[in-house]
């Protein structure tokens, strides 16, 4: 694989080679007809790096922390679900892959493994737990984020850009369903709410289904109640940015769900710079979606980002080679950071701000 010059692309390839039809549409497939998963990488072409030379640089690195975290890097590995269908290990080699690196892992509540186990194989760095609003109301919810908080993650990370699926095409052609033995095994005994028989006129999606979603009044009761600090990912819009400080959240992640759930929505990167300026420093801004090289982070940094989140390319690696070849993207993509910051000119993490980087529109 060494003589690739792009081993990310190598890793995407050789993954799409060994995965099933359906596995492979879950991890790659797009909502819609794609359009903002292929803005989220062309949304990256749009920034161009403006370099400082001659510089000390000295005793620099990557090393941040964040929410009283210590990191290698400004890396955490994304949220996502059921990771025993890329690789049998699953979450247990992912969590393995961050720690070997110093990077951050987001545990996702639809993992096929259960949370402690996790943390063992993870040494403790699979630190921020990933959930959603439970259907079955804020008891429910507590009572999910107090499980957390008693296995040992530090945070909880609140996803609300995705109430329910969005079309996604790939999935729906390979009729993907997931194998009997792969479940969200930390919701198994998540209680449900009970619906009588749909009325005439009445909407499952409009009446029932969003009976059942939070607002950002839920989310305030969270930020009051939880056990741990709250994080709110799934977040485009400046105006919602300011909702969820004023909520009291702890962070904002800018993210379109790696294209999965909205088509036609701004890419990630492109949406960044205005929630960074709404929000004015009063929590970290993170994102993710479309990242696939060093220097993507570094465009990301430079226009406000504490950190980023990295989805699909560590799965690719965990498909391939399991922990080690998810360990080997995150190291790949730290190396890659490093040698942009040095080209860069700037010796810290601090030292890369929005005067580093050109928008071309």
């Amino acid at each position: 694989m060494t003589d690739n010059p792009d081993l990310l692309e190598t890793y995407r390839t050789m993954a799409a080679k060994q995965l099933a039809i359906g596995p492979l549409a879950f991890l790659n497939g797009s909502a819609g007809a794609g359009l903002t998963q292929r803005a989220n990488r062309l949304g990256f072409d749009d920034i161009t790096i403006s370099p400082r030379v001659l510089r000390d640089l000295r005793g620099g690195g990557t090393a941040i922390q964040l929410l009283n975290q210590s990191l290698k890097s400004p890396m955490l590995v994304a949220p996502i679900a059921y990771q025993t269908l890329f690789a049998p290990q699953g979450e247990c080699a992912t969590a393995m892959a961050a720690a070997a690196q110093g990077a951050g892992m987001v545990l996702s509540c639809q993992s096929a493994t259960h949370m402690a186990k996790v943390q063992q194989a993870g040494e403790g760095n699979a630190t921020w737990f990933q959930m959603y609003w439970q259907a079955a109301g804020r008891a429910a919810t507590l009572k999910l984020a107090d499980t957390a908080a008693a296995t040992g993650f530090s945070a909880l990370v609140l996803t609300v850009d995705a109430p329910v699926n969005g079309v996604r095409d790939a999935e729906i052609t390979a009729a993907f369903r997931l194998p009997p033995d792969v479940t969200a095994v930390n919701l198994t005994n998540a209680p449900q709410p009970e619906f009588a028989p749909l009325k005439s006129g009445e909407s499952l999606l409009f009446d029932r289904v969003a009976s059942c979603l939070p607002n950002w009044d839920d989310v305030a009761w969270l930020c009051r109640n939880a056990p741990l600090p709250v994080i709110v990912k799934g977040v485009l819009s400046p105006a919602d940015a300011a909702l969820a400080v004023t909520a009291g959240v702890r962070a904002v992640i800018v993210s379109n769900h790696g294209g999965r759930v909205l088509d036609g929505v701004p890419a990630a990167i492109a949406a960044l710079p205005a929630v960074v300026d709404e929000v004015q420093g009063a929590v970290p801004v993170l994102m993710d979606s479309g990242i696939r090289r060093g220097s993507d982070i570094f465009r990301a940094l430079a226009l406000g980002a504490s950190a980023v989140l990295i989805g699909r390319p560590v799965m690719w690696g965990l498909v391939v080679n399991g922990a080690q070849g998810a360990s080997h993207v995150l190291r790949m993509l730290r190396d890659e950071l490093e040698v942009t910051m040095v080209l860069a000119g700037c010796r810290t993490i601090a030292d890369i701000t929005r005067d580093c980087v050109h928008l071309k529109r």
